[in-house]
Order: structure tokens, then sequence, then C-alpha cells
């Protein structure tokens, strides 16, 4: 699926899920060299930017929830830019670009009402794709503070697994954007180099690259603070488990010396004593109950109970 959003001097084509002959023609319309249309017609697994004297190459990986809850994902995205053009690839459905689209088409960006540049529309691009890892953060981090407040509500051993899935995917987040430095970095470099979109290139790159420090930012205090989360739940859940070990030592230092006290009357040996009364049963109870009460009241006292 081809998309083209022409502006003056200029025009974004965005392929979605392409197929071979739809990346030769366009790598024929634009005079893309075959390295780059090879990079473009299968998906790549890592960061890559590379280009010659025409056009400049970056393949990037974004993060994106995946279908399954807690499930996260990479989508990759292929930028090519040259001096009058960006041609963006992709493999799948990409939210933000999608939305992009709509938002240009519902503008009517074209009309002489609005200028748009190629160096302005990159800078566009990236800020929405930045825009939407920022929203995915804080999405997370929303439900990190809903599990906050179920932690200290008494459900420490229910929010353990969900603690540990939202740092796993805080710790995704921000390996995906720790991946984008060195490339992105390399990419706008090379644009600048070239000399395609004048002197005040320079500062949208590094306005760029600003939006992708703070994200990344971002995403590294959330993780620090569903790692503190997750010691403060387990050492919750590590009080919990002392409270009731406590409470069970108690109950059975309790019930030993009553224990103790029935064993010895259930010898029934020869001169034990009240055990020919018609009121045994009674008395020995009454004994045991009234050590249990002695106990129960002597850890009351010492508050351990």
């Amino acid at each position: 699926m081809i998309f083209r959003y022409e502006y003056p001097g200029g025009v974004w084509v965005d392929l979605e899920q392409p197929s071979g002959e739809e990346i030769r023609h366009i790598a024929h319309e634009f005079s893309i060299s075959e390295r780059i249309e090879t990079e473009l017609l299968s998906p790549t697994p890592s960061p890559l930017a590379a280009g010659d004297e025409g056009n400049a190459l970056l393949v990037l990986h974004f993060p994106a929830h995946g279908n399954k809850s807690n499930d996260a994902k990479n989508q990759e995205i292929d930028f090519i830019v040259g001096k009058d053009f960006i041609i963006t690839v992709r493999y799948e459905v990409v939210v933000p670009l999608y939305h992009l689209k709509k938002l240009l088409e519902a503008q009517k960006l074209v009309s002489s009402q609005h200028t748009i540049s190629t160096d302005v529309l990159i800078e566009i691009l990236f800020a929405h794709l930045y825009t939407s890892v920022r929203d995915h953060t804080n999405h997370v981090a929303d439900s990190l503070a809903r599990t906050e407040h179920e932690m200290f509500d008494g459900h420490e051993r229910q929010t353990v697994r969900i603690i540990s899935d939202i740092s796993r995917e805080f710790l995704h987040l921000e390996a995906a954007l720790a991946n984008q430095e060195e490339p992105l970095d390399h990419f706008l470099k090379a644009l600048a180099h070239r000399g395609f979109f004048g002197v005040s290139f320079a500062q949208r790159a590094q306005r760029i690259l600003d939006e992708r420090t703070q994200v990344e930012r971002l995403i590294k205090t959330h993780r620090a603070i569903a790692t503190e989360m997750r010691e403060t739940n387990m050492a919750l859940l590590e009080a919990r488990q002392n409270e009731i070990m406590k409470t069970l030592t108690i109950v059975n230092f309790i019930f030993l010396p009553l224990g103790l006290i029935s064993w010895t009357f259930a010898m029934r040996t020869e001169g034990t004593p009240i055990i020919n009364s018609p009121h045994a049963f009674w008395i020995v109870l009454g004994i045991m109950l009234g050590v249990a009460t002695l106990l129960t009241a002597f850890f009351i006292k010492k508050r351990w109970l």
C-alpha cells in the first residue's frame, strides 16, 4: 500500500507492507541505490544508518503494544531522505504514522494556507513517533500508579507479578530508545553534512535528538520508580509473612504446654493425681484453660499478639 503526500518542493511516500515490485518502482522513481533497495525488501533486525551522496537511510525500531496484555514488541520503520523527498517503509500498521497521515489529509497542508518543507516534515514525523512512545510510557506509568494503591491495600501477593511485568516493559522501552541513539545521530549528521536543508536544519536535528533524550529520561525515571516499588512490595510481603510466622509460632507455643498436660494425664500410671476423681476431666480442662489464658495474657503484654 502506497500513500503519497505532496507538498511544495517535495513529496512524502509511505509504503505499508510493500511488495517487491512496489519497492523497486519507488527505488527507480527516486534513484535509490541498489544497496538501500535491498535493505527495504525485508525487515532489518537492528537499527542502521547508511546512505550515499543522493539520499540517506535510517532504520529504527519503535516500541509498541503487542497483541496480548503486557506484551511488548518493536515496529520497524525505514526512512530514506533526499533533498526533496521522504520515503518511509514499514511492515505493519504503525499507529502514529497512520494518525499523522489522517491529520495531514484533514488539515489539507498542501493548500496555499500551509507551507511545509522536507526538513520540517522530518521533524514532524519524529515528533509524532516520540510523542507516541511518551504516551505509551505514561500509560504504563498509570498502570504502575494503580498497582501502587493495590499494593498498600494489602494485595502484595497479587501485585508481585504486575510490578515485574511493568518493570519488564519499561526495560523494553529503555532498550529500544537506547539502540536508536547512535544511528539517529549519525543519520541527522549525514543529512546536515550533505547540505540538503540549509543551516536551519541543525536546530531541527538537535530538537529531534532532544526529544528522544527526554523520552528516554522519562522512561528511566519510571523504571526507577518501578524498581523501588518492587523492592517495597517484597518488603511488605516479607513483613506480612513474618507476621504470619510469628502468629503461628505463638499459637504453637501456647498449645505445646497444653499438649504436654494432656499427654501427662493420658499416661494413667499409678499415682497420677486427680485421675480417679469424678471431675477429673473438668479439672484438667480448667488447668489447660488457665495455662492458655496466662500465656495469651503474657504474649499480649509483650505485644507479640
